[in-house]
């Protein structure tokens, strides 16, 4: 073998070098292509580490949790659509809160999406509100003349001021001088806070917090926030 190398090279001394170089090149390209392939498997990348394990998605019962306390539902109770309806959604809401009145919107979309509910509003004036409280004892002081949802409305959509209180009376057709005796007596002062009260022991932390119940069975689950429509007719599923 050593003769049959000797030959070759003998009149080209290059030819060896060149070939010891090019064995190099070749076995330190193996070696390196190889160095992170596990037996029997492909390359395994250095710079790439294991994703961790995606979180679960939470599901309806974790989402919209059980509560208890609730206040059952009364003829006291300023109600929207089917007094016998199997389901109440009972809003706990303030009428200064931005946040209430994406969710008064998404309420009346509700009640003309679902059947077999109602909806319950229900005072919960944040401290912090300036004008909430008033203008939960002024929207009873509404109610007292049959316009209690009227003049939620106009609350919401031209806001709760207590200098605008008795405009929004006159806009909806209200007795004013009835309703400013009313406010001014602050005969629903109680009220309000009571339902505050109310609220907090069944589990309500902020506004708006809704609570899906069965009024049937007494089965509730909460939706905190002002959340989308899908999520409340996924919540009312929970309690039927």
């Amino acid at each position: 073998m050593v003769d049959k190398i000797k030959s070759i090279t003998g009149t080209n001394p290059w030819f060896g070098v060149s070939m010891i170089l090019v064995g190099i090149i070749i076995g330190y390209g193996f070696a390196h292509t190889t160095a992170n392939v596990p037996l029997g498997g492909t390359a395994i990348d250095p710079t790439v580490v294991d994703d961790p394990a995606p979180e679960p998605t939470p599901t309806a019962e974790e989402r919209f949790p059980e509560v208890e306390n609730v206040v059952a539902v009364t003829d006291d109770d300023n109600r929207f659509g089917d007094a016998n309806a199997t389901v109440s959604i009972i809003e706990y809401s303030d009428f200064e809160c931005p946040f209430c009145t994406r969710n008064h919107a998404t309420m009346k979309e509700l009640m003309e999406t679902e059947d077999d509910i109602n909806w319950v509003y229900r005072h919960f004036p944040l401290g912090f509100h300036a004008n909430a409280q008033k203008a939960a004892e002024a929207s009873e002081c509404a109610a007292d003349q049959g316009k209690f949802w009227e003049y939620s409305d106009l609350l919401f959509d031209e806001g709760a001021e207590i200098a605008n209180l008795a405009v929004h009376a006159e806009t909806v057709g209200l007795n004013v001088a009835t309703f400013q005796n009313c406010l001014d007596s602050e005969q629903y002062a109680q009220k309000a806070k009571d339902q505050m009260a109310e609220g907090s022991n069944s589990g309500v932390r902020g506004t708006p917090g809704n609570i899906i119940y069965n009024n049937k069975t007494g089965k509730a689950v909460m939706v905190s926030g002002a959340q989308p429509l899908a999520s409340f007719q996924e919540a009312i599923e929970l309690v039927r």
